[in-house]
């Protein structure tokens, strides 16, 4: 249900707005709303200082939440006071933290590029190792060449343009690089370096860089002094990493608390925007759940004496459109919410679904579904899913409805006789005692047009009485579209005998007086509207095709693993088609049973518009609101 709300004005001496605040907002009840401005009521001005002091404080509170971890519950308390000083001391902490991390990460960047540098150097060198010159470099000129996968076609143009210079006097070697590059050796004479890099210039062919450091020193004097400095340097940065992580664990505990007080003020910023003033006085308005008013009053005035009033006001000057939603419903109900919030919350004053999507979406699901085993395999998986999860969160609420899912199943798979498939049947000698889905398919066909029937039925009920409280004439017109199809329904009934046929001329006279009263009721569109009323009903007819389908699919995986040679290969067989069809059997219910409710139900009745309770209290860290 939608929790009832009334709108509060509070009015007082100008002076005494701060401390209401302070109160209001430790009462974490009162959703703020700004007041008519009238002639003598402005909204209330702040000077410049409190402009830049708040601007100051959003630049803080960005720079602190990066910083401040925040992970403890908050709890909703109001944070200890702080002052200008405080502010500027957070601000100051916050500064240093932030250079001395930046200082940390250019550090870290600068060794993970010089590791990567060096590895790459190794591997190259390790790879050539034994050709490689050492003192003897005066005589001895070696290249380290780097070619890209994409230009490799450019070695063997090499090779011919240094045998033409060259003749015989060079020699390459080359090998594949971990990095998919081609790495060459390219051992001359000194004399000859000036044309061989003027060839490496022509064909495009790069040297690996040689870190700055170790410059102008040969590869092979160089190797052990670079195996050396890469473990030197995964220790430096586990160093760096420590260092961090201890100034942001000094750090946090404070600056956890200067966010809370940043965030705390700013929110009190925001609410005195919402606030208006006269020359003596101000006012606040704002909307708070009927149950909580008397909380407010008691608070106020114990707080504040007569001087500060709070009072409601009246129903006929406020729309319900304007008061925020807040959903409450029975513990049981409760997971559903889920699966209205996946649509705008609901207009005030309508009606919320909840409650009835609680009743009909577990019972199709299992309608579908439709099986013991199956039902139970859910439910093990939603007792595992609840198990791992928090209370309050999404997946909790999948869980929690995955259960009531898996209880349908089952209820309807003992109806129907079915654990996978026809396995009860042959191995525990189970009937079913409503229908047989695998050969009624008329009476499962009925009785899915029946539960549709009445579906839809409660949805233009619903429709009627939300039209009742603000659209009298839109409520004759789903009242009169409601008896419409009843009327229908015994018209049927009476056609085929199940009824009474002498009731058939009275129902059709009764339909033909109904016809003009809906049109002027809704408008020349409503011959539409109640046609696709009757197909919406006619819709329903998925779940025994759904159901149907899943039960022959589990038959026929029980069958073909029946005929396989090898006992082993059946019962695999076996398992991955029923896999598969549990698969099927958990998405095709969903989906369906969603668009059932959201197309075919909530479009009877069900008006979305409805904007989020959202109290003035204290900052959470846990979530970035008000608590």
């Amino acid at each position: 249900m939608i929790i009832p709300m009334a709108r509060v004005r509070v009015l007082g001496p100008r002076p005494q707005l701060g401390g209401v605040l302070e109160a209001v907002q430790d009462l974490n009840l009162v959703h703020l709303t700004p007041p008519k401005a009238t002639g003598t009521l402005r909204p209330v001005s702040v000077g410049g200082r409190e402009e830049r002091h708040t601007a100051q404080l959003r630049r803080l509170a960005r720079e602190l939440e990066p910083l401040a971890a925040a992970r403890a519950r908050h709890g909703g308390k109001a944070p200890a006071p702080a002052t200008t000083g405080d502010f500027a001391r957070w601000a100051r902490l916050a500064g240093r933290l932030q250079r001395a991390l930046r200082r940390l990460e250019t550090r870290r960047k600068e060794l993970e590029e010089e590791r990567v540098q060096i590895a790459r150097f190794l591997e190259f060198g390790y790879a050539f190792h034994g050709l490689l010159p050492g003192r003897q470099a005066d005589r001895m000129r070696a290249y380290h060449l780097i070619i890209r996968a994409e230009e490799q076609a450019a070695l063997p143009r090499l090779r011919e343009a240094l045998s033409e210079v060259l003749g015989e006097q060079y020699h390459v070697e080359t090998t594949r690089l971990s990095s998919g590059e081609l790495a060459a050796l390219l051992l001359v004479s000194a004399a000859e370096a000036a044309q061989v890099e003027q060839l490496l210039a022509r064909a495009g062919i790069h040297e690996l860089p040689v870190p700055p450091k170790y410059a102008n020193r040969s590869m092979g004097e160089l190797l052990p002094e670079l195996t050396a400095r890469l473990q030197a340097i995964d220790g430096e940065l586990a160093q760096a990493e420590a260092e961090r992580e201890t100034r942001l664990r000094e750090a946090t505990p404070e600056l956890s608390r200067a966010r809370l007080a940043v965030e705390d003020h700013l929110l009190e910023v925001a609410a005195l925007e919402q606030a208006a003033e006269t020359s003596r006085g101000f006012v606040l308005e704002g909307w708070i759940p009927v149950a909580g008013l008397a909380r407010l009053r008691n608070v106020i005035a114990l707080q504040f004496g007569p001087e500060v009033v709070v009072e409601t006001v009246d129903r006929q000057e406020w729309r319900g459109e304007d008061a925020p939603v807040v959903l409450t419903n029975p513990r049981l109900f409760r997971p559903f919410e889920a699966i209205t919030g996946m649509l705008p919350l609901p207009r005030y004053g309508t009606i919320d679904p909840t409650p009835f999507v609680a009743v009909f979406f577990p019972m199709f699901f299992g309608m579908i579904l439709g099986d013991i085993g199956y039902g139970m395999v859910l439910a093990v998986m939603a007792l595992l899913l609840r198990a791992r999860t928090a209370p309050g969160t999404g997946l909790r609420a999948v869980a929690e409805i995955a259960g009531a899912c898996a209880a349908f199943s089952v209820a309807f798979g003992l109806a129907f006789g079915e654990l996978f498939g026809d396995l009860g049947r042959h191995w525990f000698g189970l009937h079913p005692f409503l229908l047989d889905r695998e050969r009624s398919l008329l009476p499962f066909l009925g009785l899915t047009i029946a539960i549709g029937l009445v579906h839809i039925l409660l949805g233009l009920a619903l429709g009627m009485i939300n039209a009742a409280r603000g659209h009298p004439r839109q409520a004759v017109g789903r009242g009169v579209a409601l008896l419409m199809v009843i009327l229908i329904v015994i018209a049927l009934l009476a056609a085929v005998g199940v009824l009474p046929r002498r009731l058939l001329s009275p129902v059709t006279v009764a339909l033909l007086v109904a016809f003009p009263i809906l049109i002027v009721a809704e408008g020349i569109i409503a011959p539409i509207e109640f046609l696709s009323t009757i197909s919406n009903i006619l819709s329903y007819a998925r779940i025994m095709a759904l159901g149907t389908a899943s039960v022959m699919m589990a038959i026929a995986a029980n069958q073909l693993a029946g005929s396989m040679g090898s006992v082993l290969v059946g019962i695999v067989f076996g398992l991955l088609f029923h896999l598969v069809n549990f698969a099927l059997g958990v998405f095709a219910p969903t989906v369906h049973g969603l668009r059932l409710h959201y197309v075919e139900f909530f479009g009877k009745f069900y008006s979305p518009g409805g904007h989020e309770y959202r109290p003035f209290g204290h900052w959470r860290p846990t979530t970035g609101g008000t608590a």
